[in-house]
């Protein structure tokens, strides 16, 4: 028999698209999904993103979770944090939810945001099933935050030691760790609490691309108790979400030649920083598709493109042909796939990374905020990219035009950089073969759900 499981994203497209991979997963494995979507959603991305998804997935069911809205005392509160709250808040709401689920549901795979709901749920007579969380980070920060609730973050000394795990730097962690009354800081430590009550963590990674880490996981030789680490990375892309509007422009470029340009779905920089990025793609020369934001959350997108980067720069990029400027979302494993494709500026978001390892695409790395430094640790360690450390956190400085153009040159011509990319490609390839790590934990997570059928 069949088991049926229910997975519960919490918000936005870097939250949202590792759950919509993983059910299409579990879905051609045999397994019934429901997943359930947090109402009101946040951002236009992720309803769009939704609607296509169970469009082309008719045989995963849908069910809408209407959270309490939390309001905050702060008008410039991050929304996704703010939804990650207000999920965890409307915990309550969900046992008569999943009991109502027919045939019963054996698991629910939670997003490490709302990991504390296990807390409350695994106490409910109503439901007799396992708690399982889906990190949408990487390995190496995954074993930090699991630590958090133990620890007393010091600026004050280089590195941190935590017992069988390898050291980290201070200047990696992101800085509202270090207060303990900031909310990003609350959520991951009470969400840390709560995985010792869950039966295992599914990651986004595999075990050649973070080996040391993952093996220090489920070495139980750290110093806290935790439930198996499942590493099943890349996540495969799920058919059926339409085409990208930008591969007809790359199918005019020659191979590996454009450099493709986002920072992610939720990074809004400042019209300086943006200018001198603009700037410095013009001054390397080379061909750019450059995916612009301005705001956090795209609903609240009212500011033009020619606002953002200047009129007079739009106008050279014009008359070189070096480039596009788009202002949407985009498809962007379509786009990393694409032979025209030569490197990734990119922010160092964890999806991306994947999508990079996968595609064999060189990134310059420029992490900017929350778990992003620690992945570019992993990126440079890898051998996947490049990572000017000095440029620093989204706003802690300018990073100018020139500094720009040097590393982009790099990118693209740096051979030795692009000899080791493939074979992390290779390696994330022989992940998902007959035998492949990724393969055997997948096959080991589907047994394990069929238990409690």
């Amino acid at each position: 028999m069949e088991p049926h499981v229910a997975l519960l994203p919490s918000a936005g497209m870097g939250h949202l698209m590792p759950f919509l991979r993983f059910a299409s997963m579990l879905a051609s494995r045999n397994c019934k999904v429901t997943l359930l979507t947090a109402q009101p959603i946040v951002s236009a991305a992720e309803s769009n993103h939704l609607n296509s998804f169970f469009s082309a997935h008719p045989h995963i069911q849908r069910l809408d979770f209407h959270v309490v809205p939390l309001q905050s005392s702060n008008p410039h509160g991050d929304p996704f944090f703010l939804q990650f709250e207000a999920i965890t808040r409307s915990v309550h709401l969900l046992p008569p939810l999943l009991s109502s689920l027919s045939p019963p549901i054996s698991a629910l795979f939670l997003d490490f945001a709302a990991a504390t709901c296990v807390d409350q749920l695994a106490d409910d007579p109503s439901l007799s099933i396992s708690y399982y969380i889906l990190s949408t980070t990487s390995a190496r920060f995954f074993s930090l935050i699991t630590h958090l609730p133990n620890l007393s973050l010091e600026r004050s000394c280089e590195n941190l030691q935590l017992p069988g795990l390898p050291s980290f730097s201070i200047s990696n962690i992101p800085p509202p760790l270090f207060n303990p009354e900031n909310l990003f800081t609350t959520q991951l430590i009470s969400n840390a609490r709560a995985i010792s009550k869950v039966k295992g963590v599914v990651s986004n990674t595999f075990h050649w691309f973070e080996a040391e880490t993952i093996g220090a996981l489920n070495s139980g030789k750290i110093s806290i108790t935790l439930p198996q680490f499942l590493p099943i990375g890349p996540f495969k892309p799920y058919e059926g979400h339409g085409k990208c509007s930008h591969l007809s422009w790359l199918d005019e470029q020659p191979a590996k030649s454009v450099v493709y340009v986002s920072f992610g779905s939720r990074t809004a920089m400042s019209k300086d920083q943006i200018k001198e990025i603009g700037g410095g793609l013009l001054k390397s020369k080379e061909k750019f598709l450059w995916v612009l934001k301005s705001v956090k959350v795209d609903k609240a997108e009212e500011i033009e493109i020619e606002e953002l980067v200047g009129r007079s720069l739009l106008e050279k990029m014009e008359e070189k042909k070096s480039g596009i400027v788009v202002k949407e979302w985009v498809k962007q494993e379509e786009i990393l796939a694409h032979p025209a494709i030569g490197g990734f500026f990119s922010h160092c978001g964890w999806n991306s990374v994947m999508e990079a390892a996968q595609r064999g695409v060189p990134m310059l790395a420029w992490p900017l905020h929350g778990d992003q430094r620690f992945n570019a640790e992993v990126v440079e360690k890898a051998g996947l990219g490049l990572w000017p450390k000095h440029w620093g956190w989204l706003g802690e400085r300018v990073v100018k035009s020139e500094e720009i153009e040097e590393k982009i040159e790099e990118l693209t011509h740096n051979h030795k950089l692009r000899s080791m990319v493939q074979k992390v490609s290779k390696e994330a390839a022989q992940a998902w073969e007959i035998e492949g790590t990724s393969e055997k934990v997948l096959g080991q997570i589907i047994e394990m759900l069929k238990l409690k059928v």
